[in-house]
């Protein structure tokens, strides 16, 4: 089998997860992954063995060498012996490879803080796949909107959603860091949300308006959804819908699952590496209706969440498979989701 060669560029929160994401992938090889400083995630990958080539993301490397950092080379070099980059870099940072990739012929995926224009398609696994096949350049959505695009969309394809409104309680910052520092307080962002406008854009048959509230919390989003169906469906039937979707775990507060802490908690248990779970989580008792309309909670696992629908781009872009079944299907497999 020829596999995929891939690249990751930027080995952060969320490069780190893609380089594992890849390394699963059996059809695909992780070439390296570059980045520019001693960061710990990079301490950690040396004090690991080294289980990934590390490239240096710019010409001055003293930094990286000086912490006594194994490097195989300059991001270039990577550049010429791969097939697609998966961009994890900071917001903007990405825009600017770009021109790098273009240099080297390497297709690229983006992540969600990369302004849509970077790319030819902004692309869901779920949502439209098939948009994605054979594109060069392809960028995800955000955390809480690739969660939220899972749900609405797997209603969508079974009776169809005119419109939804979503309230996003969303985490302040990743756990470990220092930068964001609310105190006994939430703040308002002004309406509707990006993550609204970006599932319209997704999916613009859908009329979709949202609110944000930040939280300082950081283990994971939580968003209500009030969704109005095409055709009525039961909450016994939407049950089943969500049980049978390989990214939507259902969860009972009478089980324990009182919240994103728990979630958080039990991704540990089960023995995740970092304590990552790919699935979105929808909790049982939180399905009702109103008239037509049905409410929802769904958590967002902000670190890991994209991880899948990443993969299912590298697969879209390299053309591995045609079609949305086959692509998430695949990925899924690789990931060990039902």
């Amino acid at each position: 089998m020829n596999k995929i060669k891939v690249g990751v560029v930027g080995y952060g929160v969320i490069g780190q997860r893609l380089a594992d994401g890849v390394a699963k992938q059996e059809d695909m090889e992780l070439i390296g992954v570059a980045d520019v400083a001693p960061t710990l995630s990079i301490r950690a990958l040396k004090e690991q063995g080294m289980p990934y080539d590390l490239y240096c993301s710019i010409d001055d490397t003293t930094a990286l060498e000086q912490a006594g950092i194994p490097i195989t080379g300059k991001l270039e070099d990577m550049l010429q012996k791969v097939d697609i980059v998966l961009d994890a870099t900071s917001a903007g940072i990405g825009a600017k490879n770009k021109e790098l990739y273009k240099k080297y012929g390497v297709k690229a995926i983006f992540q969600g803080g990369e302004k849509n224009e970077v790319a030819d398609v902004f692309f869901h696994g779920y949502a439209n796949y098939e948009k994605g096949v054979g594109a060069d350049y392809l960028k995800l959505t955000s955390c809480n909107t690739t969660g939220l695009i899972r749900a609405v969309d797997c209603i969508h394809r079974e009776v169809g959603v005119e419109k939804v409104a979503i309230t996003i309680i969303r985490r302040v910052a990743d756990p470990g860091d220092y930068h964001r520092g609310l105190t006994n307080a939430l703040q308002v962002d002004k309406a509707p949300s990006h993550q609204a406008v970006d599932l319209m854009t997704i999916i613009p048959e859908v009329d979709a308006t949202g609110i944000l509230v930040h939280t300082p919390v950081t283990h994971g989003h939580i968003i209500t959804v009030v969704a109005t169906p095409k055709k009525d469906i039961s909450k016994e039937e939407l049950l089943k819908l969500f049980e049978s979707h390989p990214r939507i775990r259902v969860v009972r507060l009478a089980d324990g699952f009182l919240g994103n802490a728990s979630l958080f908690r039990y991704a540990r248990d089960l023995g995740n590496k970092r304590g990552d779970m790919y699935e979105i989580a929808i909790w049982e008792e939180s399905i009702v209706k109103s008239g037509k309309d049905i409410m929802f909670a769904i958590n967002i696992p902000q670190e890991s969440v994209v991880i899948p629908e990443n993969m299912d781009a590298i697969r879209a872009a390299m053309k591995m498979q045609l079609t949305r079944e086959e692509g998430t299907k695949m990925t899924n497999q690789y990931l060990g989701m039902k």
